[in-house]
């Protein structure tokens, strides 16, 4: 029998957002959470500076969220469905990605994603160079703002 998750406690609201992904992952049980775990994993590698978050918890999710990794902005949503692990990256359209790892969201001009499916290896490298650029074009962007102009004072 499937059971349904119930909505967090209130002891579970106010949980680290690391352990909320670590549940997310054990509750899975099974390919799919061994392949958030890696996908986890990889980005942590990769950036060690990568901030961990769940965003978007509602009911139509189950109060679950979905796993979000940050660095001066978001790098990529980690999203589970019955058959699919989707990997998305914010602003995966202005990634470089010359080994074809994006495979959905292909006609949008801002994200991209990864479809994995259950037995599909990840290509580790390709996965880390996304990542690093991400996160280089996050910094970049974070970087080069220009500052407000201050307002200036109304006349009298």
């Amino acid at each position: 029998m499937k059971t349904i998750p119930s909505a967090p406690t209130r002891a579970e609201e106010g949980t680290a957002p690391s352990q909320l992904i670590d549940a997310r992952i054990k509750q899975l049980g099974d390919w799919r959470g061994r392949t958030l775990a890696r996908i986890r994993s990889l980005i942590k590698e990769t950036d060690p500076e990568v901030v961990e978050e769940v965003k978007w918890r509602k009911p139509s999710n189950a109060m679950l969220g979905v796993p979000v990794w940050e660095h001066d902005g978001i790098i990529c949503t980690g999203e589970t469905y019955k058959g699919t692990v989707k990997l998305t990256f914010a602003k995966g359209a202005l990634l470089d990605d010359p080994s074809g790892l994006f495979t959905s969201s292909l006609e949008g001009n801002v994200r991209r994603a990864i479809d994995i499916h259950e037995g599909e290896e990840i290509d580790e490298e390709a996965l880390k160079t996304l990542v690093r650029g991400a996160v280089a074009l996050n910094t970049m962007q974070t970087t080069s703002r220009p500052a407000r102009p201050q307002k200036m004072p109304k006349s009298r």
